[in-house]
């Protein structure tokens, strides 16, 4: 099944035999639902931050990052195309009718002037077709402007990742995300000497146009913001990529050869290792907003940094006290106590072990990487959720779940899942330093059995696809996670082109 020549491929893309064969058995035995206790809630495992504790958050979190020695670095995946964004302009262009039709078409023309890339199309549609986008229009040529938006000679937008697009406009000017991204970095990561870190994960076929934006635009914020940015960049590893399937679980070839595929943003877990920092803010590269809305949203970003480095700041305490080997009983109590009620973690098992044994599970738990997930309240967004799940070891504690993770067959876990009141935004802070100051191996806490499998297509023939544990989800799963109700006005993604003109982007 697998010869010298697969051997030597998988050799120079990183990847072993036994991760391989690993992943073929997946193909053969899929991965098991996990067992859901309960929807978090903010009655069960999600935390509602008071006025009172509002403030003394923020504070935490200005004193901080106010440390010469602390690091702090925003993570952010930018490496999603955004051709989905245009699904339904690519459909329009392959309709058999001329003139918008559908709801979405209507909205995209009726208001396109609205949309921050409006000048650069109207230039481009002048040179390509000797026509401005009002004459086009005039004449009812419509498929024309959308040709100029999305191909290569034109603004080539179906084929750019979703960070290098035009979001918003500043009056004669414009951002992109990634623009939007490095002012929020100024916001809330900057520390006192100034210095703003930020991490792009991108695909390899774009680095050059991301390289070149930082470049054009790097300086005048520099100069506008009076900060210093350390812009990074990365891809996801070969080694992360995974093989596909045929419809007989064995490996799909492309002319004889072994075909691999991205193995989804879980990949990107090799990346979040790779960075050196104390706190790393993780937030996707389409929910950002415009200058004249962020004041909410950089307001809560401090707040979940504050959680977290409250919670850590107790956290490390604690495992001092259990490394000092002077504790008593009541003090044991204590971090069990807390472990329950501020962590969420819980095994009723716990009432049967002697101090010796307690001691072992309370530090097993205290250290790992710790990660404040922002959620908010339910808008029918599609997505996982928070949710309190039962781990290997008997344990409950909290969760960010896909559907496909839970078993929708199950009545009981199908209510469960549809009922959450509560909405996962990949609003991310984490610790991935230890309290002896040394950085976890976050590989060591991806749970391997939430992987997914999903059914494709290469040149007319079936294949399975595998997708690596989500980022936020399985690639987390053995984190300490804390949930933090945020308000909606955080969350505003573009999935898709006409969500540039909802009022939060305009």
């Amino acid at each position: 099944m697998i010869s010298e020549s697969d051997k030597n491929y998988i050799e120079e893309k990183g990847i072993t035999e036994e991760q391989l064969l690993a992943q073929l058995e997946s193909f053969k035995k899929g991965f098991p639902f996990l067992d859901l206790a309960a929807a978090a809630s903010v009655e069960k495992g999600i935390k509602v931050v008071t006025p009172e504790e509002e403030k003394e958050y923020l504070d935490s979190w200005d004193t901080y990052k106010a440390s010469p020695v602390k690091k702090i670095v925003k993570f952010v995946p930018a490496s999603g195309a955004a051709s989905r964004m245009f699904k339904d302009l690519f459909e329009f262009l392959d309709a058999p009718y001329n003139t918008p039709t559908t709801d979405f078409e209507k909205k995209f023309f009726s208001d396109l002037e609205k949309f921050a890339f409006y000048q650069d199309l109207d230039t481009v549609c002048l040179k390509n077709e000797g026509k401005n986008i009002i004459t086009l229009l005039t004449e009812g040529n419509y498929k024309a402007i959308i040709k100029n938006l999305l191909k290569v000679d034109g603004l080539n937008y179906g084929n750019l990742p979703k960070g290098l697009l035009k979001f918003h406009k500043y009056g004669d000017n414009s951002r992109t995300p990634v623009e939007e991204h490095l002012v929020e970095g100024y916001l809330y990561a900057k520390n006192d000497k100034g210095d703003v870190n930020i991490h792009f994960t991108i695909s390899p076929e774009h680095r050059s146009l991301f390289e070149n934006l930082i470049k054009e635009k790097k300086q005048n914020l520099e100069n506008e913001l009076h900060v210093i940015y350390d812009i990074s960049f990365s891809e996801q590893s070969p080694s992360t990529d995974t093989i596909a399937a045929d419809v007989n679980n064995e490996p799909f070839r492309k002319e004889g050869k072994l075909l691999f595929r991205p193995g989804g943003h879980g990949s990107l877990i090799e990346n979040l290792n790779n960075i050196d920092a104390d706190i790393v803010y993780l937030k996707n590269i389409d929910n950002t907003i415009p200058d004249k809305y962020k004041e909410t949203e950089t307001k809560y970003k401090k707040i979940l940094a504050g959680v977290l480095v409250d919670t850590q700041r107790k956290i490390f305490d604690y495992l001092k006290l259990i490394d000092s080997g002077k504790y008593s009983h009541d003090e044991l109590m204590e971090i069990l106590y807390f472990l329950q009620n501020e962590l969420n973690i819980k095994n009723p098992d716990t009432k049967l072990l002697e101090d010796a044994e307690l001691v072992l599970y309370l530090k097993r738990k205290l250290d790992r990487p710790i990660r404040v997930c922002g959620m908010v309240r339910n808008v029918g967004e599609p997505g996982g959720g928070p949710f309190l799940a039962v781990n290997a070891d008997g344990t409950v504690s909290p969760q960010i779940l896909e559907s496909s993770q839970v078993d929708m067959s199950d009545p009981e876990k199908k209510e469960m899942f549809e009922s959450g009141t509560h909405f996962n935004p990949v609003d991310l802070v984490c610790g991935v330093k230890d309290y002896r100051g040394h950085h976890f191996n976050l590989k060591n806490y991806v749970d391997s059995n939430t992987g997914f499998i999903s059914i494709k297509s290469k040149n007319g023939k079936e294949l399975k696809a595998l997708e690596l544990p989500g980022l936020w989800n399985g690639a987390m799963s053995d984190w300490n996670t804390i949930f933090i109700e945020v308000p909606i006005e955080t969350f505003n993604p573009v999935k898709t082109i006409n969500d540039l003109l909802r009022t939060c982007h305009l």
